[in-house]
């Protein structure tokens, strides 16, 4: 894989690459080539993409607000950049910084006036979709579609999904072949959330599905299959996003949340894209009781849709009634993995809660669902370490740690204390690798807990809905002193046993993401400034570089112009992951505000 063009690497979202000039052998030796700053300060979560080879091989980056795309040509360093401008006001409607998590790049083969273009297409904080022409640095076409005062903002991940040709008269007059998938943000400000695609050529909505709301919003229909009665139609009656939220008050589905503002992976096999949604809405679980469940549907579910129509194929709440604000929007990686002695095509993911579900891709069956850190949220339900029910999709929460009812029976404004993981999760949005060499997942985990007391809040457009105080706690050994020097750790899991095969302690929360190589070697980035290259069957750490500031991006390999591997990590904290580690970084100096680094074997 000489390019990176999407932010998992592979459409599948594995972030694994096949390149192995770089090797557990000689990674050690590998030293800075160059390195670039963005001149922007904030937390850049997203990575940089690499199109082309040879001498047209070119690295493109987005930063975070003002969201520009810097184009670097890999042989003489020569550069460009595009500037779309976003309206600033949007920096003050979004919740937890104003960053990107990363941009796509396609190629339009339609037949129409723009075929053979390559574009790098990306979303924009103020609720703009922008494609950019590689080859004239301009801008091909913008699509508004959120509305930042309503408290829907964009700074999410895009990925470039190939689909059966088909007409569509009032989008085009040539066929659509490609779609441009992305979700939105805004839970916290207690927007509708929903995800959308866009037809590459031209920009143009194709479809948006809902997370919340009548089976018609939320692409539900007959064809669609629910693994657990739970879920199904047939057992609960149609229009489960209606009918499972309270039918007046500030908390009803119109202000559900369920946004998806990470990761979309996709199946070319099965035609199937696959992503989570976030918490349904408000924090406080008592506003939203007084439906005909209190499950809030479809927060904290994955959705595996038709990428052609928007239709869900299946859908799995993973959380009903969220009471820890355990989004599920992290990635689903689309891998295929020897189950009970026969090869089974699943995803595999890695929710906040916890919990590593494993799901038959095709069915959404739950094939197993056991802990991948330390919670107490809820309890294991068989002998073989699943702490969800496999048959019915219910984890058994633990009554101690629900934080309205239970056996207290709590109220708003009760504080429930210790719970663990706590709401970064064990693992958040930073993107996991998987390696089908050593057939293990890694990533950066989390080790907090936290107290949670739920508070009521009033719903007013553009400003925060959230309804909780969270106080965030390190992790307790088992003597029961807190951990402050092990907030964090990097992680090697057997998804097929169900354990970790290795781990490093990292001193802070790794919000970085992983790259895993098919020369066995696994690369991060730490809070702490520190560039990390791991053997990936035992977890030595071979080698570590100093930065000038923390890592909340996932790093990327490559081919340079000389046709040789290259690695590549992004710099540049805000002030959410920044307080972990003492804020912004660099203070003032916007020469280095956020820096891409490249790596090369000496």
């Amino acid at each position: 894989m000489a390019e990176w063009t999407t932010p998992g690497g592979t459409d599948q979202g594995t972030r694994y690459s096949g390149l192995k000039d770089i090797t557990a052998d000689n990674a050690a030796t590998l030293v800075e080539e160059f390195s670039f700053s963005t001149t922007t300060r904030n937390s850049h979560q997203g990575s940089p993409l690499v199109v082309g080879t040879g001498d047209k091989a070119t690295m493109y980056v987005v930063t975070p607000f003002p969201n520009k795309l810097i184009a670097v040509n890999l042989k003489d360093r020569s550069s460009w950049t595009y500037s779309p401008n976003p309206q600033s006001f949007a920096k003050g409607l979004t919740c937890c910084d104003v960053v990107n998590r990363g941009a796509a790049y396609g190629v339009i083969d339609n037949g129409g006036p723009n075929n053979g273009k390559g574009v790098v297409v990306y979303t924009l904080l103020d609720g703009n979709v922008v494609a950019v022409d590689t080859a004239t640095h301009a801008q091909l076409w913008r699509t508004k579609v959120a509305d930042p005062w309503k408290g829907e903002t964009l700074n999410t991940p895009t990925i470039v999904i190939p689909v059966d040709s088909f007409k569509n008269t009032a989008i085009s007059n040539y066929p659509i072949t490609k779609v441009v998938v992305f979700g939105s943000s805004g839970s916290e400000m207690g927007v509708r959330g929903s995800v959308r695609a866009l037809d590459l050529a031209t920009g143009k909505l194709v479809w948006q599905a809902y997370g919340t709301g009548p089976d018609k919003d939320v692409k539900i229909d007959s064809s669609t299959v629910a693994p657990f009665d739970k879920d199904k139609n047939s057992v609960n009656g149609a229009d489960q996003g209606v009918t499972s939220w309270p039918t007046s008050g500030a908390a009803t589905w119109q202000h559900g949340g369920a946004t998806s503002w990470a990761w979309v992976t996709y199946d070319p096999d099965t035609k199937t894209l696959f992503y989570g949604t976030s918490q349904p809405g408000t924090f406080n679980p008592e506003m939203r009781m007084g439906g005909k469940t209190n499950d809030n549907k479809w927060g904290a579910s994955i959705f595996a849709r038709d990428p052609r129509t928007g239709v869900a194929k299946w859908v799995y709440q993973l959380v009903p009634w969220d009471n820890w604000d355990y989004d599920t929007v992290n990635e689903s990686t689309v891998v295929d993995l020897n189950l009970d002695g026969s090869q089974k095509k699943v995803i595999v993911h890695f929710s906040k809660n916890g919990i590593a579900y494993v799901m038959d891709r095709v069915t959404g069956k739950l094939l197993s669902a056991k802990a991948y850190g330390d919670l107490n949220w809820a309890k294991p339900v068989d002998s073989d370490g699943n702490y969800v029910d496999l048959h019915t999709g219910l984890p058994t929460v633990n009554p101690d740690k629900q934080t309205i009812g239970g056996p207290n029976n709590k109220k708003a404004g009760d504080i429930t204390d210790y719970i663990c993981p706590s709401a970064f999760g064990v693992k958040d949005w930073e993107y996991s690798a998987f390696s089908p060499d050593t057939n293990l997942f890694y990533f950066g985990a989390h080790n907090m807990c936290m107290s949670y007391e739920p508070l009521q809040v009033n719903y007013i457009a553009g400003t925060p809905f959230v309804g909780v105080s969270i106080g965030i706690t390190p992790h307790k050994d088992a003597n029961g002193a807190y951990e402050v020097n092990k907030m964090g750790e990097f992680v090697a899991f057997n998804p097929v046993t169900g354990l970790r095969a290795w781990t490093i302690p990292e001193a802070k929360p790794v919000f970085g993401g992983a790259l895993v190589t098919a020369g066995k070697v696994v690369f991060y980035g730490t809070l702490d400034k520190h560039f990390r290259a791991v053997n990936a069957e035992t977890g030595g750490i071979i080698k570590s570089w100093d930065l000038e500031c923390g890592v909340t991006s996932a790093p990327i390999t490559f081919l340079g112009a000389d046709g040789k591997q290259r690695v590549a990590i992004t710099t540049g904290l805000g002030y959410l992951n920044g307080g972990f580690a003492g804020g912004k970084c660099p203070a003032s100096d916007s020469s280095t505000s956020g820096m891409v680094h490249v790596y090369k074997l000496q």
